[in-house]
């Protein structure tokens, strides 16, 4: 496995990391991972290495874009003193364009989205032993769907920043394109977006899979 015994994991994000995380530090008794991929990672860790201790944190905050990471990146990430750094952000960056497309100002163009994930890894990865970068999603197979499309190109950025800052990519469109070979996309995620446990259970194999781990 990549990561290290004794390694905390720090993961960061929107709703689909937070899922009722604690705050102020999602860490520690009584779900306080929340009850996304985050909390499926845990568990799978502990079960299959449960020697390795591998401390778990989630610090997904729901709604939030890329800009919003960046606000609270030093109180969030950098002083928590993580070994490792998860990010997966976009969802809304996108999502605001098309469910809200006169508010303007809410929207984060694929320009500024790159920027603030190329500083936002150079800030990190000098400081941290890894940096997984996932790509945002939308959970529709037709990729001539124009939200899709669009996700499509914030992912392929999310895959350059990751190339340039030698951090680990997970692709979780395309682990999600697999599974709609066999489901509706109704049957994942009820606005295409937000994942049920099976939708959570398919990043989390993504993640683990990514990191060496064999389920």
């Amino acid at each position: 496995m990549k990561i290290a015994p004794k390694s905390k994991l720090l993961f960061i994000g929107d709703s689909i990391t937070d899922c009722e995380r604690a705050r102020p530090i999602g860490e520690g008794l009584f779900g306080a991972v929340g009850k996304s991929y985050v909390s499926l990672v845990e568990g799978f860790l502990g079960a299959i290495h449960p020697g390795h201790a591998i401390r778990i944190v989630n610090m997904g905050t729901s709604g939030h874009q890329a800009p919003d990471l960046k606000a609270r990146w030093q109180t969030d990430v950098l002083d928590l003193k993580p070994d490792w750094v998860s990010i997966m952000i976009g969802v809304n960056d996108v999502w605001r364009q098309f469910d809200l497309p006169r508010q303007t100002e809410l929207h984060v163009s694929p320009e500024v989205y790159e920027k603030t994930l190329d500083e936002l890894a150079a800030t990190t990865r000098p400081k941290v032993k890894g940096l997984v970068l996932m790509s945002p999603f939308y959970i529709e197979p037709n990729c001539a769907d124009a939200m899709r499309a669009r996700m499509d190109q914030y992912g392929a950025i999310m895959k350059k920043v990751a190339a340039k800052h030698d951090a680990l990519f997970i692709d979780t469109q395309a682990a999600f394109d697999d599974v709609l070979q066999h489901m509706h996309p109704n049957a994942i995620a009820w606005d295409r977006v937000h994942p049920n446990i099976i939708g959570h259970a398919v990043i989390a194999r993504a993640f683990l899979k990514a990191i060496g781990v064999t389920l």
